[in-house]
């Protein structure tokens, strides 16, 4: 079974100005930009049913499009940094959408996500990158910002057993606002009908 998550897609132009950000950091495995995205609530190996039942759920959620703006460059783990990411700025639509997504997955029986939602792309996994080196690369790139974006959708995505970064595909989308509201969800015709997996 795959691994499912919900996510935002990150469009070509903001996608193009993180790939900038690229190089120039020793031990440094960089994420393909068409697997970049914003993960909103990993729900990880699940049966069929229970990804039938998270989709089900999530046909229900009516939200309304709004702006993203990519912000800043950091890296998670202090002491031995293991990822570098670009930051998202803050927004209270972002943090609704995720908010709704973590009640839905609780209702369903997932235990509640321990760590607190930081919204962000990742951009490379490190390997025996020194603080200092990753010291270096931050400082560098600190004053980073893409345009802002719309977002239009969110998405279910899955990914195969690999060594983190992809690839993920989409298995089904669902829009934010004028669609939504007219009740209609989007489905995609490489999403299956319902993800049923022998």
């Amino acid at each position: 079974m795959p691994r499912l998550f919900t996510a935002l897609e990150i469009p070509r132009d903001a996608a193009l100005s993180l790939s900038l950000l690229r190089g120039g950091l020793p031990g440094a495995r960089w994420i393909d930009v068409e697997n970049y995205h914003i993960t909103l609530r990993f729900i990880g190996d699940v049966e069929g049913h229970v990804a039938d039942e998270i989709a089900n759920a999530l046909d229900r959620v009516r939200r309304p499009s709004f702006t993203l703006t990519l912000s800043g460059v950091g890296a998670f783990g202090s002491r031995k940094p293991h990822s570098i990411y670009a930051g998202v700025a803050a927004s209270p639509d972002l943090a609704a959408l995720q908010a709704e997504i973590e009640r839905i997955c609780q209702r369903l029986g997932l235990p509640a996500d321990p760590r607190k939602f930081v919204p962000h792309v990742t951009l490379a996994r490190l390997r025996n990158s020194s603080a200092d080196d990753v010291a270096r690369y931050l400082s560098a790139r600190g004053n980073f910002a893409a345009m802002p974006f719309r977002v239009g959708r969110f998405v279910l995505m899955s990914s195969r057993e690999s060594v983190g970064g992809g690839p993920y595909i989409v298995e089904e989308a669902w829009p934010l606002a004028a669609a939504a509201e007219a009740g209609l969800p989007e489905r995609l015709a490489g999403g299956s009908a319902r993800m049923h997996r022998p």
